[in-house]
């Protein structure tokens, strides 16, 4: 009879062992489908979908929110256009006829820029505080929570809106401070959960429902704001997320040990393979030792890179699929959010190759996030640059925009979940911190843009991609030159610092189980 442990999780290559076995036998762990682990990942992707959705919902419905009739806010009367217009195309601002009874708003490009930034406000506020506090006590309440406060809030926009700007503002910073704790609390729950060998599938596929929830978000606002009027963005996405959350507090638990339909199996294989970096950290950090920490701000820095670009084309991309290209309405929020799909498709492969290169020991942790992060920030800077001289060739440029993006998507197993490699047991805290710095650019970056294009010439928007692509093409060197995958001395678990001959007896034991389970089995044979 099998011992209960009848896996074994190979943290470090055994003695004598030959190069191609891999780290961990196929047949030996608990499978993933309709595993606790990985319905966790699904409802994870489903609540990422919602969020992205909320955060960029009022970018298209803005359109419909405002009365372009008002000579304040009529943005086509000076505008010199840098590709022709389609022939048979009129004024492209007044696609949206919104049904009786729908308000409309006289708000100046001004009023608009600060309603749209707002939610960056709240939302720089809580990311520190909340992985902090989610890697002390667990992420599961404050994900959901940030989940459903965000979306009970966007079910007053129209109310807000009605008000006056000043209204909405306050209303959608708020839903910033709700949505800020998600991605933080995300990264510490997948400490507890994530076995070391399938962090990068398993985190990638959560993470791409950022991706997923944008793609969606962009037509479908455009779609519904045309058919039943902009307020029902609002009533319909905040609803959705209400539903989500009633899920997750259902079937979602902080830690495998507590969990009520998890198999014996799984729970053990888990708990197993993370060990002593699966608890929670207690309420003192090594808070020196994380600033002068040389692969934290690797992470930083890269992830800043990163943002730069995703940001600019997030905010920007139906202004230039509109101004430069003018595409009309339903075609600009479909063609602005394929990109996306092509992110959210790439970045979950890219996961499981990732996972298969460190088990199959092809390459080391570190070498893995190196190269996925260069190659995910070398390549859309590539096809960035090349859009800035596609000219006002429609289909050149949706090519390179929507490569551009999608190969970004290969850096998800790479730097964007590098914080639980270096340190496990404060990952959620140091993603507050690394998306707090990385949250910067959604701030500088619709600036810099508006002043590269407020003449609205090609020109102009080839500077913003090529300043885009050149930083990119920077975080890709520094995170190459300076990251590392090894878990740093300041986040060992103090039982392995205590103890590491024992830490290392524990792997030897897991690496023989295997081995000692089917000696065992033959000797009862023979016998």
């Amino acid at each position: 009879m099998p011992p209960p442990n009848g896996y074994s999780i190979n943290s470090a290559p055994s003695d004598g062992g030959e190069d191609s076995d891999p780290l961990i036998k196929s047949d030996a762990v608990p499978r993933q489908c309709c595993s606790a682990r990985l319905n966790l990942a699904v409802l994870m992707f489903l609540g990422f979908s919602v969020v992205y959705g909320l955060r960029v919902n009022l970018s298209v419905a803005m359109v419909a929110m405002v009365n372009t009739t008002d000579p304040k806010t009529d943005a086509n009367s000076s505008v010199v256009r840098a590709c022709p217009l389609p022939s048979g195309t009129g004024n492209t601002s007044d696609v949206f006829q919104q049904p009786e009874g729908v308000p409309q708003f006289f708000w100046d490009s001004e009023i608009q820029g600060w309603l749209l930034g707002a939610f960056f406000f709240g939302y720089l506020c809580t990311q520190i505080p909340g992985g902090y506090l989610a890697g002390h006590y667990g992420g599961k309440m404050f994900l959901g929570l940030g989940v459903l406060s965000t979306a009970a809030l966007t079910l007053l926009t129209p109310l807000a809106a009605t008000w006056g700007s000043h209204w909405l503002f306050a209303l959608r910073a708020l839903e910033g401070f709700g949505e800020g704790v998600t991605f933080p609390a995300m990264m510490a729950m997948w400490a507890r959960w994530a076995p070391p060998l399938e962090r990068s599938r398993l985190m990638t596929l959560s993470g791409s429902g950022a991706s997923f929830g944008a793609f969606l978000a962009l037509p479908l606002t455009s779609f519904i704001c045309e058919t039943l009027g902009w307020p029902a963005v609002f009533y319909l996405s905040g609803g959705a997320g209400c539903l989500w959350a009633v899920f997750w507090f259902a079937f979602v638990s902080d830690d495998p040990r507590t969990h009520r339909r998890i198999s014996n199996e799984e729970k053990d294989y888990i708990t197993d393979a993370i060990g002593a970096q699966g608890t929670g950290h207690g309420w003192s950090l090594p808070l020196l030792s994380m600033l002068f920490s040389v692969p934290l701000w690797a992470i930083i820095i890269t992830q800043m890179c990163s943002n730069w670009a995703f940001y600019a084309l997030l905010t920007s991309l139906p202004t230039y699929m509109n101004d430069i290209l003018h595409f009309d309405l339903q075609s600009n929020g479909f063609l602005s959010a394929l990109p996306y799909l092509g992110s959210s498709l790439v970045s979950v492969p890219s996961g499981i190759l990732a996972d298969y290169l460190i088990e199959r020991k092809v390459f080391s942790v570190t070498v893995v996030r190196k190269l996925f992060t260069f190659t995910g920030l070398l390549l859309p800077a590539v096809f960035l640059t090349a859009v800035g001289y596609a000219g006002c060739d429609h289909i050149l440029t949706v090519t390179f925009l929507t490569l551009s993006t999608s190969l970004g998507g290969t850096s998800s197993p790479g730097v964007f979940i590098n914080q639980i490699d270096i340190a496990p047991r404060y990952a959620g805290f140091l993603l507050g911190i690394t998306n707090t710095f990385a949250t910067i650019p959604g701030v500088v970056a619709p600036i810099v843009t508006g002043y590269f294009t407020e003449d609205h010439t090609m020109a102009g928007w080839r500077k913003v991609f090529w300043v885009a692509a050149g930083i990119n093409l920077g975080g890709a060197i520094f995170f190459t030159i300076f990251g590392s995958g090894e878990i740093q001395p300041w986040a060992e678990a103090e039982e392995d610092r205590a103890a590491p001959e024992k830490k290392r007896a524990r792997s030897t034991s897991h690496q023989n189980t295997t081995y000692t389970t089917e000696e065992a089995t033959h000797s009862d044979k023979v016998a």
